[in-house]
């Protein structure tokens, strides 16, 4: 019975810790390469958006391009979303 109930409590916890990590936002180490300031206030033309998106592995694209897909994550993302969904997630 103690083992039944540390294996639901590890799973708990590790699903409850997915959310979290799965935030593509979360690092911003690759996002000022989209911008041209170092505030990142002003997005990249699209010419430039789009080599920097091409730059980025191809994993941390498809974590970005699945983040825009969610409402709330692509409202405090907009002008970025909509840069990525105009890319049509390429991937």
């Amino acid at each position: 019975m103690r083992r039944q109930l540390a294996c639901a409590a590890a799973l708990a916890i590790g699903l409850g810790a997915s959310p979290a990590s799965a935030d593509p936002f979360s690092d911003l180490a690759a996002l000022p390469t989209f911008y041209t300031d170092a505030t990142m206030k002003t997005m990249k033309p699209m010419t430039g958006f789009k080599k920097a998106w091409f730059a980025m592995p191809k994993h941390d694209r498809l974590k970005m391009t699945k983040a825009c897909n969610d409402p709330a994550v692509s409202k405090h993302h907009a002008q970025f979303c909509a840069n990525v969904l105009a890319l049509g997630g390429a991937n």
